[in-house]
């Protein structure tokens, strides 16, 4: 599935247009460009409001995203196996599309979801940069909501108070996860590989 996506998610250039998409034009997934620092700038505008913002824009986003390709989905008579395979499929992309090394985790009453070299990385000790945990936040939401897998979902560690990677715990609010779809702990050999392959 990761070498298909790689050649579905390649971005492309519209000459005449001068407009950025992704993957093939006739998909009409056009795509805005923007630098960190502009999102943790956005915030110093937004005031009060800004965290709920964020997260709205990346809920925003996460929905276009998976409205692209499954567009006018039912996923309400779908197994939860093949929620599963929608994020954990869903998360490879957005490691094409440059959001970080993500990696899920199905446990029994939890998900578990890791960034490895966030955008946030680039930005450590900048106090503004946790906005963009936020957007990371927001688009994690949206898949679930969209999926039909209902969650509440904070982040748990953060590379910005020094952990290896963000990671969001997203506990789950109507079901447990059966025990054949449950993962096991990533290793260490594991989480490096992997980060290797990128």
């Amino acid at each position: 599935m990761f070498k298909r996506l790689k050649k579905e998610l390649q971005i492309n250039i519209e000459e005449k247009e001068g407009q950025l998409f992704l993957g093939e034009k006739n998909k009409d997934m056009r795509l805005v460009m923007l630098r960190p620092n502009e999102i943790m700038e956005f915030c110093e505008f937004a005031g009060t409001n800004a965290e709920d913002i964020l997260i709205w824009v990346g809920k925003s986003l996460g929905k276009i995203f998976l409205e692209k390709f499954f567009s006018n989905k039912d996923w309400s008579n779908e197994t939860l196996a093949t929620k599963k395979e929608v994020v954990l499929g869903t998360l490879e992309a957005l490691t094409l599309m440059g959001y970080g090394g993500l990696t899920g985790m199905f446990k029994k009453d939890h998900i578990i979801i890791d960034v490895y070299d966030s955008l946030a990385t680039q930005e450590i000790g900048n106090i503004l940069a946790k906005n963009l945990c936020l957007l990371y936040l927001g688009i994690f939401n949206s898949i679930f909501d969209i999926v039909g897998i209902d969650v509440d979902g904070s982040e748990v560690e953060c590379v910005l108070t020094g952990a290896e990677k963000c990671s969001y715990k997203f506990d789950l609010l109507s079901e447990e996860i059966d025990n054949a779809l449950i993962d096991e702990q990533l290793s260490d050999a594991a989480v490096s590989d992997f980060l290797a392959s990128l």
